[in-house]
């Protein structure tokens, strides 16, 4: 078991590299391909909306069918086959194809994993447990930065691509051969169920409402917008992009380390939710008011929202502890697509807004402050929200 999950982690690696990496081409597809940032907005969005869209029949596959077959054909076929199109993209419309593909690709391989944690583990190291696989995983931000800048600008974007596809499919044959499925919790006389069951629980809610936007402003930024808005501010090229990127990156896979042992640490898991997410609102907010202060400011307040915004795993650990073993893999998945899905939607909406703001600007910045704001304001809703949430950490 141990080495399935080290291959579903690497493969979690790719997932993060894939909804991250658009950020440092900017430059590059947009001179080879006319891709604008509104382009590249609705391809990372739509990435983001149909790996949503994929939790539902991902989690009834993972609790009747495993997680080995789901993770690895759909890995294969999505990612490996999505990586392929953009390597031969031609416009931006075969770029977004390609993300579309990428995206199925990658919506089983982090529910997976989290699928044998809730199975085969105790729950009170399933946030722990999770924590460790996103913070792991977040190194394909890391390698989505800097590393795949330096990658398109030595081998060219395009064989990036295809070595990508590449390594893809290697890791789907992997999983394959190496992931065991944990026993089947459907069996004879087992209790019946399904999504609609979950929905029915009012103490899942308020978690669903900030999960919705939790993840919004971290992935938009470091997926998309730090790219364009540092080339239009700062006038930085993909080099520079990729040394901010990666600093954001970096934050990331620490805040999601830190975030995974501290509901034990102070026996909460809702104000350690609660607290780290109004921290990085706050920093959004921060961004929003004087973006154009300095270089090494935005840095830091980007790499600040990466960590205090890291708290996934700690909210899917907090609706975990309201599923019933039967409905494990659609509980965990449920929670995702509203994580993935929100961003997804902002993610795509973003693209409108910041096209709206241009109309008006007074600056290159004034554009950047909309979506800002547009990302800052329903995340501090949510977190109003979620106040009125159950703590639990059984």
């Amino acid at each position: 078991m141990r080495i399935g999950i080290f291959f579903l982690v690497i493969a979690y690696v790719l997932s993060q590299f894939y909804r991250a990496f658009l950020a440092v081409m900017t430059p590059v597809l947009s001179t080879d391909l006319g891709a604008t940032a509104e382009h590249l907005s609705r391809a990372s969005g739509l990435w983001f909306i149909i790996f949503a869209a994929m939790q539902i029949p991902v989690g009834w596959a993972l609790d009747h069918l495993g997680p080995r077959r789901v993770a690895a054909v759909l890995l294969a076929l999505g990612g490996g086959g999505g990586a392929a199109v953009f390597a031969m993209a031609t416009t931006p419309g075969h770029v977004q194809i390609a993300m579309m593909l990428i995206g199925v690709g990658c919506s089983p391989v982090l529910m997976a994993s989290y699928y044998i944690f809730a199975r085969m583990y105790a729950p009170a190291v399933f946030a722990t447990l999770a924590g460790a696989v996103i913070g792991i995983g977040a190194l394909g931000n890391i390698a989505g930065s800097l590393p795949m800048a330096w990658a398109v600008e030595v081998l060219g974007w395009r064989e990036t691509m295809w070595g990508l596809a590449a390594v893809t499919l290697i890791v789907a044959l992997a999983i394959f051969f190496a992931v065991q499925d944990p026993p089947s919790a459907h069996g004879e006389g087992a209790p019946k169920g399904s999504v609609l069951d979950l929905l029915k629980m009012p103490a899942l809610w308020p978690i669903f409402a900030l999960m919705f936007v939790n993840y919004t402003a971290p992935a938009g930024l470091r997926g998309l917008w730090a790219g364009p808005f540092l080339k239009d501010v700062y006038g930085m090229d993909a080099s520079g992009i990729g040394v901010v990127t990666l600093v954001m990156g970096l934050s990331m896979v620490i805040g999601n380390f830190a975030y995974g042992p501290l509901d034990r640490v102070f026996k909460t898991r809702k104000w350690v939710i609660f607290v780290g997410n109004m921290a990085a609102v706050a920093c959004v907010f921060l961004l929003w008011l004087a973006p154009e202060a300095s270089a090494v400011r935005t840095t830091l307040l980007l790499a600040a929202i990466g960590l205090f915004g890291s708290s996934f795993p700690m909210i899917v650990a907090h609706s975990r502890s309201f599923f019933p073993p039967h409905l494990v893999g659609r509980g965990v998945t449920l929670v995702n697509m509203f994580g993935i899905g929100g961003v997804g939607i902002f993610q795509f909406a973003s693209a409108n807004v910041f096209t709206a703001a241009q109309a008006g600007a007074v600056s290159s910045a004034s554009a950047y402050q909309t979506v800002f704001l547009f990302f800052a304001i329903p995340t501090l809703i949510g977190c109003l929200v979620y106040l009125f949430s159950q703590d639990r950490l059984d």
